[in-house]
This record gives C-alpha cells, structure tokens and sequence, in this order.
C-alpha cells in the first residue's frame, strides 16, 4: 500500500481534519476548495480576549497546512475579514509576499515548486 506524498490538515475553528493527495495540484486544489468556503462565510467582527480587541483580520479562522516531500512545508491562513495569507515553515512561519495578479494560493503554489 502506497502513502500520499501530500498531507493536508484543514482546522476550522475547533476542527481538525487530515486529508491526503498524490500531488501538489491535487493538494492546493482540495485546500482552495475546503478555505474559500470558510472564506465566504467569515463573520467580519471584532472580538475581546484578555482585555485587548482584536480587529477582523488579526484573527485567524481556519488553516490549511500542506506537508510534502523533501521537507517542503507551507499552508494558508484565512482572516476573520474573509482575506488569506500564504506561509511557509514549520515552526517559524514566513508570510509569502503575493506577486502582481496573483492570490494566496497561486503564491504558496509559487514557492513550493519552486523547492
């Protein structure tokens, strides 16, 4: 029996759910199609926690986490506003800075072929 080279972990809000695909295609695919639902959905509100606000987009809703082979690491973070962000890394994340015309996930897409 072969393992996926890709593992997916989707968290959406208490949530957690382990997938696997065969390629990096099939892997950004089932994450775009899993975050861009919770994306829509995204409540837009402020909330408190020990006394400080917190603004729509300093909260982090859902992630999707991809590990492959050769050590490649990154995911996306999807924003109390709706928006995402690309990273990197396993411990210490590192945003990916979007180029022109392009959305999180074609700039993960970018940066993990490119390894």
């Amino acid at each position: 029996m072969s393992r996926a080279p890709w593992k997916i972990k989707l968290r959406i809000g208490p949530r957690v759910v382990h997938e696997e695909a065969a390629s990096i295609d099939e892997a950004l695919r089932d994450l775009r199609i899993s975050l861009v639902a919770v994306a829509e959905q995204a409540p837009g509100e402020s909330t408190s926690a020990l006394f400080r606000d917190y603004e729509p987009v300093q909260q982090v809703i859902a992630r999707g986490e991809l590990k492959g082979p050769r050590g490649a690491r990154g995911g996306i973070d999807v924003r109390g506003d709706g928006s995402s962000e690309a990273w990197t890394g396993r411990v210490t994340k590192a945003v990916v800075r979007q180029q022109p015309g392009e959305d999180a996930y074609q700039a993960l897409e970018r940066v993990l072929t490119a390894k």
